[in-house]
């Protein structure tokens, strides 16, 4: 007997794409229902594209980058974004590097004129490098030495699953590569990466889509053309057997685990990707979720867990080659070998038995509801639209995404169950070694 299928909304943002002469691609997405806007401008560059011997390159120029340019001075950005009434940040991702704002609709030309200035060229000088370096090298102390289960899994889980030194190195970088960086590198970076022809932006909200066009060309029109450079290869084979890696966490009160399977090319292989997006969920989002019913309610052997697509829980913003993990921590004596096997019999259970009636519908609606919600905002729609085109050249699927969630089958759901088999798994735990 079938089970039930999710009713999945939709929705209709209008796109209107087009791309300058320099290169740089724009993707245009009015909503005149509040007087708002939200723009982004996302660079194909990311952790994966940073060289050996300048590991966080990648994060660190994207502080960089809010440091002035050559015709604003430093904090320039910040007082005007927030002199408009607006906010501003920016992220670094494993495939590219993203800066955002969402303002009154009236401070449109603020926000271009302010994002080509620092796309002809931000203020690279040895202060604001020196200082910067020491900002990013404070985020590592904070975010990853100083906290328990600082980097795990982001950090932790890659160099076991990976060998190539763009998906397994250190994202967030050493101190020693950090502080050797130089202008000059920086400046090569910057030529390199931070080419229009690299570059996609996008304006969601509150715009007549001929002034919006018209504002773009006149800002961004004379930017210097420069093609966007060859992107390096991060193709690796899929695990044969299964690795594990233990550490200790200073920090860390109790023990965890993460595990990570391989999945197909979310690019290329769209349609046989997105199983494992709903997998993921049917596993672990909620308390009726197989893996939290199992290993939290009824065995206890967990105190919570998570799973997800993507090393940074992006499942829509990545490429190839990327995985779905899964992430537990467990009480005090906890036994990571029993938490894994368990893991693998409800993988096994559920790709040989199959779903309950309403699960996988039940599990679609939740998960259309997050991508309506998410986007929902015009910043939120702006960012999501500009890596869809930046890696798909789709800005429109952002429509379709809820629809194609709410079209996976149980049979492809059990099927990518199947394969998620202890041989092809890379995990890692932790050691707890902060207890009192």
């Amino acid at each position: 007997m079938p089970t039930r299928r999710a009713k999945i909304p939709a929705t209709k943002y209008p796109v209107e794409r087009f791309t300058l002469d320099n290169g740089l691609r724009v993707v245009l997405t009015p909503d005149r229902s509040a007087p708002v806007i939200g723009v982004a401008v996302v660079y194909d560059v990311g952790i994966r594209s940073e060289p050996e011997g300048r590991t966080g390159f990648a994060h660190l120029f994207e502080h960089l980058m809010f440091q002035g340019s050559e015709n604003l001075e430093k904090l320039a950005h910040f007082r005007h974004v927030q002199g408009a009434g607006g906010t501003f940040n920016g992220s670094t991702h494993l495939d590219y590097t993203d800066y955002f704002e969402t303002l009154p609709a009236n401070a449109l030309e603020r926000a271009l004129f302010l994002e080509a200035d620092r796309m002809r060229g931000p203020r690279l000088t040895e202060e604001n490098l020196r200082n910067q370096v020491d900002v990013v090298k404070e985020e590592i102390r904070v975010n990853v030495l100083n906290r328990p289960y600082g980097g795990f899994p982001w950090l932790t889980l890659p160099p076991v699953m990976f060998d190539t030194f763009p998906n397994a190195h250190d994202g967030y970088g050493s101190f020693v590569d950090l502080e050797s960086a130089t202008v000059a590198d920086a400046a090569d970076f910057f030529h390199r990466y931070y080419a229009s022809g690299n570059a996609v932006l996008a304006v969601s909200g509150d715009i007549d889509v001929a002034e919006a066009t018209t504002l773009v060309e006149r800002h961004f029109g004379d930017v210097p053309a420069r093609p966007a450079p060859r992107r390096p290869d991060f193709a690796e084979p899929d695990l044969t057997a299964e690795r594990r890696s233990t550490y200790t966490d200073a920090l860390a009160p109790l023990p965890a685990v993460a595990g990570a399977w391989r999945v197909p090319d979310p690019i290329s292989d769209f349609a046989g990707y997105l199983p494992y997006v709903v997998l993921a969920e049917v596993l672990t989002d909620g308390d009726a979720s197989r893996l939290v019913e199992r290993l939290v309610q009824r065995d206890r052997s967990v105190t919570g867990l998570g799973g997800y697509l993507g090393f940074m829980g992006d499942p829509f913003d990545v490429r190839d080659p990327t995985a779905l993990l899964l992430q537990a921590h467990l009480p005090p004596g906890g036994d990571v070998d029993k938490v894994l096997r368990t893991v693998d019999e409800e993988l096994d259970r559920l790709a040989t038995d199959g779903l309950t009636d309403g699960e996988l519908a039940r599990t679609q609606a939740r998960m259309a509801t997050h991508l309506l919600r998410d986007t929902d905002a015009v910043l939120g729609r702006a960012l999501r639209m500009a890596v869809l085109e930046q890696q798909r050249g789709e800005p429109g699927l952002l429509n379709d995404l809820p629809r194609l969630v709410g079209e996976v089958t149980e049979e492809q759901v059990r099927a990518a169950a199947a394969t998620l088999r202890p041989e092809r798994r890379a995990s890692v735990e932790v050691v707890a070694g902060g207890g009192r």
